[in-house]
């Protein structure tokens, strides 16, 4: 193929442009982030907005009834983290002396090696918390947790306002499918259609799915007589929105815990066979027959794709991946010079 043929041409340009958009992407991230996820709220609202549009139910009625919901959604959520927080509080002073006296047994035989030098009476862990390096470590942990909660509130606020947007239909979502990437409305429209049905059917599974993960980690905990087993249930629920690597990190946390509060073995194994069955009924069972075979996704591009979305938007990142990229085989099936591609990703 000559070099001046405009299809090779076109490709050389885009080879050279997606450095440039990936690093917009990266600086821009405070506007994109909550962009995409104002994208896809919208989508799971947007069947109720036009039922109620064909209805003749005025817009701005509907519109308040979707922030009606989200707004009692984001309250329900907030309770249950304060309850989970009175619960760990009033628990905290018991659990802190099991904690110390396990990791007492931990850290003593590397005591040296650590560089704590043990006072008369001093346990290993209290010189290890009392050091100025601990100390350095947590003051600058808790400014790191502190500009995480300032930019989650960021974040929740600018997603509402672009939520408002997109169901207000001040941004169209068609008319920028039309105008870059297909020609035909007929075919915009329909991809647009194919694609909000796939993501609301997606997230609707998704937080289905974790709510019941988020429930059994709260029942296993509590008939086993794990403490917090409200916190616990409510941490599974929201990390499990995290591809793959949420479900791992949920059931090392819990098992973690498990092991300094349980002090019977048997039970700490039948608490680890419980938490991981859990994770695998719901996430490797359940949730691939329910999302069916259109999200069928290569298992190496999840983790091509986990990367690559969390290298660049960090934790929002991890959560956005797979329904970016649910999104992008979509477009990509629908163009027949890009339909092998997403044949590739299945």
């Amino acid at each position: 193929m000559a070099f001046s043929d405009q299809s090779t041409t076109n490709k050389l340009l885009l080879i050279l442009v997606l450095p440039i958009i990936f690093y917009s992407l990266q600086i821009l991230s405070f506007i994109f982030i909550p962009l995409m996820f104002a994208v896809f709220i919208a989508m799971l609202f947007t069947p109720m907005m036009r039922w109620m549009n064909k209805r003749k139910f005025p817009k701005v009625l509907s519109l308040m009834a979707v922030v009606t919901i989200i707004v009692i959604t984001l309250f329900s959520i907030f309770k249950l983290v304060q309850l989970s927080s009175n619960e760990v509080n009033e628990g905290k002073d018991v659990l802190s002396v099991k904690f110390e006296s396990k990791v007492e047994t931990l850290l003593n035989p590397f005591s040296e090696i650590l560089g704590i030098e043990k006072s008369e009476g001093q346990s290993a862990l209290r010189e290890l918390m009392n050091s100025s390096k601990v100390g350095d470590l947590i003051f600058n942990n808790f400014t790191i947790t502190f500009s995480f909660v300032r930019l989650t509130v960021v974040n929740t606020l600018m997603t509402l306002f672009f939520l408002i947007l997109f169901l207000a239909g001040s941004i169209n979502v068609n008319n920028l499918l039309q105008t870059a990437l297909f020609k035909g409305r007929t075919q915009t429209v329909k991809t647009f259609m194919k694609v909000e049905k796939s993501v609301s059917k997606f997230l609707k599974v998704k937080i289905a799915i974790s709510m019941l993960t988020g429930i059994a980690f709260g029942i296993i905990a509590w008939s086993l007589g794990i403490s917090f087993p409200l916190f616990w249930g409510l941490l599974a629920f929201v990390i499990n929105f995290v591809q793959m690597v949420g479900s791992v990190i949920s059931v090392i946390l819990v098992m973690l815990f498990t092991y300094v509060e349980i002090d019977n073995p048997g039970t700490v194994l039948l608490a680890g066979i419980l938490f991981t069955a859990a994770q695998v009924l719901f996430g490797a069972v359940l949730e691939p027959i329910f999302m069916g075979k259109s999200f069928s996704i290569n298992i190496i591009v999840v983790l091509v794709m986990l990367m690559f979305w969390g290298f660049l938007w960090g934790i929002a990142g991890l959560i956005l991946a797979i329904p970016l990229t649910v999104v992008l085989k979509i477009i990509l099936s629908e163009n027949p010079g890009t339909a092998k591609i997403a044949d590739i990703m299945s």
